[in-house]
């Protein structure tokens, strides 16, 4: 009997044991934190967000009473849409691919301001990016926008940055995945470039005829020199014989003072 007494005593006092030490391990979990690379935190007291912030590596924290939020440091990614009017009033949409990065030394005003993640993209990217496009769209045409994409990215780009490192928000680099404009301006465009290859059919075929026109114009010159050299050969020819068909045979027996002895130019060759 004096046993099953001792028994239970020990029991009860081993299961307090295992009580306490359960609930000290509990506590001193709870007040551990580990910051991995990569992260940042941001302690929060009895829901009231405490300054500093809590970057990698092993961090204490009142137990029970307190949370940790988490932030990834590493590079993000997100997709916006966008869309705004140009200069000439078209309407033009684009969507961007946006790399950003959280500011380490900002992530306290960011939990106390925006929250989560997710709060950031939606209430501070995304219409920030619709803002800075506008900006960047209201500066040129909609055939400028689409002609010269890199001069729209650049503005987009310095616009976004701008607006966002207030909020502790680094871009590191944006992207033009698509880029469209309303139907009626397609249109147009399309129409625009079947008359520029029209008009330079037109002055091609002008061109060509021109090219043409000279190239006569050289060969009838060719053709009129020929003839003229032709004429003058055979001019010359026909006065060497009948000179020939004059002469008698006889040279001259006086030489000299004004006396001219013509000159018969007589192929020997031939005669033999």
């Amino acid at each position: 009997m004096q046993d099953t007494v001792n028994n239970k005593s020990f029991d009860w006092r081993a299961s307090l044991a295992l009580t306490l030490v359960s609930i000290i391990a509990l506590v001193g979990i709870n007040a551990i934190v580990i910051i991995t690379p990569g992260e940042a935190a941001v302690l929060s007291v009895l829901g009231k967000a405490q300054d500093g912030v809590l970057l990698e590596g092993v961090h204490l924290k009142p137990p029970l009473i307190s949370t940790v939020d988490f932030y990834d440091l590493t590079v993000q990614k997100f997709e916006v849409p966008a869309q705004s009017s140009t200069k000439d009033l078209q309407q033009l949409t684009a969507s961007f691919a946006i790399n950003f990065r959280l500011d380490a030394s900002q992530v306290v005003v960011i939990r106390r301001t925006q929250g989560s993640l997710q709060n950031i993209v939606s209430k501070i990217i995304a219409p920030q990016t619709q803002e800075s496009f506008k900006i960047a769209a209201a500066r040129r045409t909609v055939e400028e926008a689409i002609t010269k994409r890199d001069e729209l990215k650049h503005d987009f780009d310095i616009a976004l940055s701008e607006r966002l490192a207030k909020y502790g928000i680094i871009i590191l680099d944006t992207s033009v995945v698509d880029l469209t404009f309303s139907t009626e301006f397609s249109k147009a465009v399309e129409e625009k470039q079947i008359a520029e290859q029209r008009a330079q059919r037109a002055v091609y075929i002008a061109q060509e005829a021109e090219q043409e026109a000279e190239a006569n114009v050289n060969r009838a010159k060719g053709q009129a020199e020929a003839q003229r050299l032709l004429r003058e050969t055979l001019t010359t020819e026909l006065l060497q014989k009948q000179a020939i068909d004059k002469w008698d045979g006889k040279f001259p027996q006086v030489m000299g003072g004004d006396g001219a002895l013509p000159f018969i130019n007589l192929d020997l060759s031939k005669t033999k």
